[in-house]
């Protein structure tokens, strides 16, 4: 027993060191113990306020971590990631975007990791792929001038000569929500393509992105445009004189999704980050930024009583995104 004693204190020293020289070595997890989190890096196309509303929950809640952001409408960051492959691969480890087509096409390419977290059953089957799942949802609606008279209601009013030479549209080619708006109306009854069409032929104008869609309403240089509910609510609380039009055939949902890059050199860090946006906590930051979480009993911004909401066959889609964008261009022009 007396020998054994000295052997045990040096055993004891030992792990001591190890411990010390543990604790001093970085790590990606963000758990406690002094070890600091990396810096990873978060391409997105979302809205800054939320995309900063987040960051700083993770980080608040990740205590060392440092997210490195490019933030950029879909098309300027379509351009970056082909800058990325052009030169040494892409350099994100996360992708959040607006829309799923965008999205599915970067996965298309090899660029997103299957089954970025284990299953979070909280999340609505819906807004799951293979690799990338919804965090928020964003309502594709009509924005009018607030003496415009008369009023649309319904999608099909933007073809009526009332509103000749005076409809303002996002590019899908710059914005997500507008693709995915070309996405659903290429597929419902009685609009597809040929909706486009009937917009060019009655003088509507493309602009960039929804919020220039709005900036156009509100100078009066054009009388109606398509627009997101978040920017046409932003307008009308700044004292912009537009009005927010939820369409009567209803308001065109879409999902934001987040995944991890297949390059992915921080792939732990960018799986806690999932887990924060996809969190009760994460879900309130987003709902607080003014979209509407994927989590049930989650609040986000009130929608008008009864109003109509309707979906894109998503899966339907994959697969015919550089058909939809040339169809586009056709009439619009790229």
């Amino acid at each position: 027993m007396r020998l054994s004693r000295p052997v045990s204190r040096l055993a004891v020293a030992a792990l001591l060191l190890a411990a010390v020289a543990c604790d001093s070595t970085p790590s990606d997890s963000g758990t406690a113990g002094g070890t600091v989190p990396p810096t990873f890096t978060l391409y997105t196309s979302v809205t800054q306020n939320t995309v900063d509303a987040v960051v700083a929950g993770f980080t608040a809640a990740h205590p060392g971590a440092k997210v490195d952001v490019f933030r950029a409408t879909t098309g300027a960051l379509n351009a970056r990631i082909a800058a990325d492959q052009r030169s040494g691969g892409l350099r994100a480890d996360v992708m959040w975007g607006t829309d799923p087509l965008s999205m599915q096409a970067f996965a298309d390419q090899g660029l997103l990791r299957p089954w970025p977290l284990p299953d979070q059953p909280d999340v609505p089957a819906e807004f799951k792929t293979t690799h990338f799942w919804g965090t928020r949802l964003l309502y594709l609606v009509m924005v009018s001038g607030a003496s415009v008279a008369p009023q649309p209601a319904d999608w099909a009013d933007l073809t009526d000569p009332a509103y000749r030479g005076a409809v303002a549209l996002p590019d899908p080619a710059a914005a997500g929500s507008a693709f995915a708006a070309l996405g659903y109306f290429s597929q419902a009854p009685g609009f597809g393509i040929d909706f486009y069409r009937r917009l060019k032929a009655n003088g509507a104008a493309q602009v960039s992105t929804p919020a220039e869609v709005v900036t156009a309403v509100a100078q009066g240089r054009h009388k109606v445009g398509v627009t997101l509910d978040f920017e046409a609510r932003k307008a009308v609380t700044q004292g912009a004189p537009v009005k927010l039009v939820w369409p009567t055939d209803g308001a065109i949902a879409v999902y934001s999704p987040i995944a991890v890059t297949a390059p992915a050199k921080q792939a732990t860090a960018a799986q806690a980050f999932l887990s924060y946006v996809l969190s009760r906590d994460g879900q309130a930051k987003i709902g607080a930024s003014g979209w509407q979480p994927v989590l049930p009993g989650v609040e986000g911004p009130p929608k008008p009583a009864g109003a109509a909401v309707v979906h894109p066959d998503w899966t339907a889609l994959f697969g015919k995104q550089r058909e939809l964008l040339q169809q586009h261009q056709a009439i619009f022009g790229g």
